[in-house]
């Protein structure tokens, strides 16, 4: 009888986690994966990322079932290409909080992911883009941005630091939405109360796994709520500080394989 997996569920980030610098996934890191789907796990992916953003990498991993993106505000459906869950940020509530923002630290550039399967990713005048692959549309002005339902607004500003720049627009927005940092260039607002762990905690119940079944990687502080979720967290050497003061384990850094070598280390070979 094959033993018992040590995990049912083993939850990746993307960027700066199961992904290289170059938005690949190594062979050892594919090969790990594979033990744990042959081992009767699952895994699942998630991310920050919009399901349009998502949809290729998916299909790079061979994975046909469920994604979680949008920092939790979206469940995916990758063998019906449908969105399962999602919860939408509120436009004017957004701006609201853009002005808010505003008020305490001068001009922020702001994009938006839009909702849905198909939704793009629009840039106002003076933001760039942290990840030059993904694509997006460069609008006219702010006003373009709100054009059709969104998902979240990305923030970024001249001077100030990622951390700063979080740590500023917690204060000024409140309850307006919940402000996350999910990698360098990357602050980002999105509906209040919606973190990884929500669309994760989803995403489990309809695979029929609970929490201490669940296994996360991740480098960035928009992954603690999912750590706290889980059974146990797994944050990787080129994790940022505060990721790291909450996980179980640090493993090597996502350009060194550390997945793979907790993995392996978790699914012996057959």
């Amino acid at each position: 009888m094959a033993p018992t997996p040590a995990f049912a569920l083993i939850a990746t980030d993307l960027d700066g986690t199961l992904l290289r610098g170059d938005d690949t996934v190594s062979d050892r890191s594919l090969a790990a994966l594979a033990r744990v789907a042959r081992a009767g796990a699952r895994h699942l992916v998630v991310t920050g990322r919009p399901a349009p953003r998502v949809r290729p990498l998916l299909a790079d991993l061979g994975c046909v079932g469920l994604a979680v993106c949008g920092q939790g505000a979206q469940v995916y459906d990758a063998g019906s290409d449908r969105l399962l869950w999602s919860v939408r940020l509120d436009r004017e509530l957004a701006e609201t909080a853009l002005g808010k923002i505003e008020a305490e630290v001068g001009q922020v550039y702001a994009a938006v992911d839009q909702d849905g399967v198909d939704g793009l990713t629009l840039i106002e005048p003076g933001y760039r883009m942290p990840h030059p692959t993904l694509p997006a549309v460069r609008v006219g002005r702010r006003d373009d941005l709100w054009c059709a339902p969104i998902s979240k607004v990305l923030l970024r500003h001249a001077t100030l630091s990622d951390d700063e720049l979080a740590a500023v627009a917690r204060a000024a927005v409140g309850s307006l939405a919940t402000v996350t940092m999910s990698g360098p260039g990357t602050v980002e607002l999105q509906p209040c109360g919606v973190t990884k762990a929500t669309g994760l905690a989803l995403a489990a119940e309809r695979l029929g796994i609970v929490a201490d079944e669940a296994l996360a990687f991740g480098d960035m502080p928009n992954d603690i709520p999912m750590f706290d979720w889980a059974g146990r967290g797994v944050a990787m050497a080129n994790a940022h500080p505060e990721l790291k003061a909450v996980a179980d384990e640090i493993t090597l850094s996502n350009e060194d394989d550390g997945i793979a070598v907790v993995l392996e280390r978790l699914f012996p070979t057959d």
